[in-house]
């Protein structure tokens, strides 16, 4: 009996030319403040408003994609960072702020594994995969936003099964989970 393996995910930025903090914020580790604080990442620098994401634009929605970018390298601080600005400027009660929900809730599990604090990592994952699951009831499609709904449930699962280690170089960024959020078809242009 033959079985299937599906081949493992080749990561690809989405955005390439994005410079990548020098590491990423993890809350009560003594990690400066990207901010607040005058060693951090992003001191003095105040973002933009992000362009509001919509199903149909998300391609070149530059927050959306450096978001992923920052989550699927381990910059989960940062990939949450950028999707709770996209959530503000799009709205809590919108369809496309409840996708952005569960996202947060998935960067906020693996802040927690940076933590070291496995409630949180199930918590956050768990109520991830019920927003994602609630965004595809509500849409009634495969894919939102250039993800699949199979793969986000499955990915919130997964994480909130796990075991993880917890001797985690602090600041450094690292990939917690075995999966990526890779959207398809993948953006062919840079993001504005």
């Amino acid at each position: 009996m033959s079985q299937t393996v599906n081949p493992p995910q080749r990561f690809v930025r989405l955005l390439p030319a994005n410079e990548l903090p020098g590491y990423t914020h993890v809350p009560a580790s003594g990690t400066p403040h990207p901010y607040r604080d005058p060693q951090g990442h992003s001191y003095n620098r105040k973002p933009s408003p992000p362009k509001q994401l919509t199903e149909t634009g998300w391609a070149e929605n530059r927050s959306y994609l450096i978001a992923l970018d920052y989550f699927n390298l381990g910059f989960y601080w940062e990939a949450h960072d950028e999707w709770d600005r996209l959530f503000r400027q799009t709205g809590p009660d919108t369809t496309i702020g409840h996708f952005l929900k569960g996202l947060l809730k998935l960067a906020a599990a693996g802040i927690k594994v940076r933590e070291d604090s496995i409630h949180g990592v199930r918590r956050h994952a768990a109520s991830a995969g019920e927003v994602f699951a609630d965004v595809a009831a509500e849409t009634d499609c495969d894919r939102f936003c250039g993800l699949g709904f199979t793969t986000l449930q499955f990915a919130a699962d997964r994480a909130a099964q796990l075991i993880y280690r917890n001797d985690l170089e602090v600041g450094r960024p690292l990939r917690v989970f075995p999966f990526m959020l890779i959207p398809e078809p993948l953006p062919l242009s840079e993001a504005t």
